[in-house]
This record gives structure tokens, C-alpha cells and sequence, in this order.
């Protein structure tokens, strides 16, 4: 392959991520670090500090522990102003917790990532993180390439 031909590819590659990220910015959930109360559709999270890790209870209910130095988190919020999933970053990666379901899903990337940004499309999470742009769907996380898909 010659090198005008890789650099073609590579600049069309960050245009498209250029356009792409664009699209975002009307769906992208800011980072939080409450530690609730917050009101879920299963009801009330909180994490709580002990030790060295984060508690997550849902109704003072622990359903999730993680390592993490501080707690940093992206919610999904619903049209009546309540937590649907959230996003928490842990020592071990991010971790999906999805309140649809009683218990919570918990999801675990199994990526250690630091997150930057956050954008809900559907069921997949589409996180910008240091090494670039990543999927996070059913469990898996898969690095995103150049594409035609647009995330709203």
C-alpha cells in the first residue's frame, strides 16, 4: 500500500470520528460523582464508601461492590427524570449497571479504560475513553473503526 494511500485512509478515518463525535453532543451524559440518592426505575441508588471500595444499594439493598479512588459515573436518564443505567468507572474498568431489570443488570467490561464520555444508543454504550472510541454491548467491548454509523 503506498503512503498516499494510508494517509488517504487515515485522514478519511478521523473525519469520519471528527463527524461522528459531533453527532454525540446532543446525547452525551455528563460525568457525576453523586453518591445519591438517585432515582432509578428500580428504585433508590446510592454508593456508599467502606474501605477502599464503593458499595452500590439499590433500596439500601447492596447488589454491586467495586475498587475505585474516586467515584465517577454516566447516567442514562429517563423522560421523568430517573436513572434507566448508569455507567461507573472502577480500578477494573467501566461496570454497566441497568435498572430496566429487578435486580440490576450488572455488567462488567473486563477493559481496564479510563471514560471520558458517554452516549446511550439503544442497549449499546458507545464510550470515548484515552485509546479511542469503544462499544460496550451485551457484555463486550469492541473498539470502534471507521464507519457509517450514525449515533443519535
Amino acid at each position: 500500500m503506498s503512503h498516499a494511500s494510508n494517509l488517504s485512509r487515515h485522514v478519511k478515518t478521523w473525519l469520519l470520528v471528527a463527524i461522528v463525535a459531533t453527532s454525540f453532543v446532543t446525547c452525551a451524559q455528563a460525568q457525576s460523582t453523586a453518591s445519591g440518592p438517585l432515582a432509578t426505575v428500580a428504585g433508590q441508588l446510592q454508593f456508599v464508601r467502606e474501605d477502599r471500595d464503593f458499595v452500590a444499594t439499590l433500596d439500601q439493598k447492596s447488589f454491586d461492590r467495586f475498587s475505585a479512588n474516586t467515584l465517577a459515573h454516566f447516567d442514562d436518564i429517563s423522560a421523568n427524570d430517573t436513572v434507566t443505567r448508569t455507567l461507573v468507572q472502577t480500578e477494573a474498568g467501566p461496570v454497566l449497571y441497568d435498572f430496566r431489570r429487578r435486580p440490576p443488570l450488572v455488567q462488567r467490561s473486563g477493559k481496564r479504560m479510563s471514560v471520558r464520555r458517554v452516549f446511550w444508543q439503544g442497549d449499546e454504550v458507545v464510550m470515548q475513553g484515552s485509546q479511542g472510541w469503544f462499544r460496550f454491548t451485551r457484555g463486550e467491548v469492541t473498539k470502534l473503526q471507521s464507519s457509517t454509523t450514525t449515533y443519535h
